[in-house]
């Protein structure tokens, strides 16, 4: 066993997956959830996230390496036999059964009576505010009643861990995001793990503890929301997690935590070297678009600046979204604040831009 298997409720310990025998879709996994963690799965399609859910599910085998569940592998035990709670985006709720009988289905199969079957159903219904709807079926139910439905199946035989795919991609932006809010609060509130698969980034921000991002087959950064956005340890999780402005160049110097990079354009910039180790090597800079500054009494004293040229204003509400043209790249974009203060740029503008250096990261090429 390795280290990560003897700690943490969930764990993945060096889990492979293979559907030919050739390509691994999963490539030596290991992962350790907490109790009472809410971590999500997040990558592009066909990164493995879904795999690796259904795996823990049981409706895939690993190829390699043992899941364990509360320290006991579980391998080889059928998914009925888990105990776990499942929410699929398409809801799989029964038809021609009324919600009462859909949320009674899985206590039958755990043969628990009939009285506290009808008491565990009321108390989960109630817990999604849908006390009201028992005996109607799904077909007369909307598809945001649809999935609190669907919730409050996988919640009504009090499982420790409930894992959900894609749940609230059918449902309109205003919607998902009450729902976002409402799933977090109930399993905070109710201390039970899930695992929550994604490929929406805000979701994954917004809800998770911890967010495992996901490509080709290896998570290639676990973190808090927080530190995934602010901190990203390479080039795909900095340009796959929100909106960000990137630069190629050559490494000139290095000295301890920082480093002078020399952009394609010939100009001089600092950056935080994350994952780049000599002079000569090839980087990408990059740098969150509202941690640029454009009002000169705003910038600071250590702020790094450069020219740029205005190409496109767009209003958008509670921000204000600047395209510009700065060192040759005309896609770099600055977001600020709509406030009384904040100046309207105008296309064709001559400017100067700042950022603090440790703001700015020199990743891979």
């Amino acid at each position: 066993m390795t280290a990560a298997s003897e700690q943490g409720f969930v764990v993945f310990d060096r889990v492979q997956k293979s559907y030919d025998g050739e390509t691994l879709v999963v490539k030596d996994l290991n992962l350790s959830i907490g109790k009472g963690e809410f971590l999500t799965m997040l990558g592009p399609s066909g990164s493995g996230k879904t795999t690796c859910l259904m795996m823990l599910a049981g409706f895939e085998t690993a190829t390699h390496g043992d899941i364990l569940l509360d320290g006991k592998p579980i391998n080889n035990i059928p998914p009925h036999k888990r105990g776990i709670g499942m929410v699929f985006q398409n809801y799989a709720l029964f038809p021609h059964m009324t919600v009462a009988e859909n949320l009674a289905f899985p206590l039958e199969v755990r043969n628990i009576s009939r009285s506290d079957r009808e008491s565990k159903v009321k108390h989960a219904l109630d817990m999604v505010q849908m006390g009201d709807f028992g005996g109607r079926r799904p077909a007369q139910l909307s598809g945001g009643q649809q999935q609190r439905i669907a919730l409050a199946r996988a919640l009504v035989f009090e499982p420790e861990l409930v894992l959900m795919d894609e749940p609230l991609g059918a449902l309109d932006k205003q919607l998902r995001e009450h729902m976002q809010f409402e799933i977090t609060n109930l399993a905070h509130q109710l201390g039970i793990t899930t695992v929550y698969v994604t490929h929406d980034q805000t979701e994954a921000l917004t809800m998770s503890d911890r967010v495992a991002v996901f490509d080709d087959g290896r998570i290639q950064q676990l973190a808090a929301p927080d530190e995934l956005y602010e901190q990203p340890q390479n080039s795909f999780v900095a340009q796959f997690i929100g909106e960000n402005n990137t630069m190629m160049g050559t490494v000139k110097e290095i000295k301890g935590d920082a480093c002078i990079v020399q952009l394609d354009g010939g100009e001089l910039i600092d950056a935080v070297p994350v994952n780049v180790s000599k002079p000569g090597e090839r980087t990408l800079i990059s740098i969150r678009p509202e941690r640029v500054e454009f009002n000169k009494e705003r910038l600071h004293e250590d702020a790094h600046t450069l020219k740029a040229e205005v190409l496109e204003f767009i209003y958008m509400g509670d921000i204000f979204r600047t395209r510009l043209k700065v060192a040759g790249n005309e896609n770099f974009v600055i977001k600020t604040r709509n406030a009384p203060d904040q100046r309207r740029l105008k296309p064709g503008e001559q400017i100067e831009i700042g950022w603090l250096p440790q703001d700015c990261r020199a990743l891979d090429a």
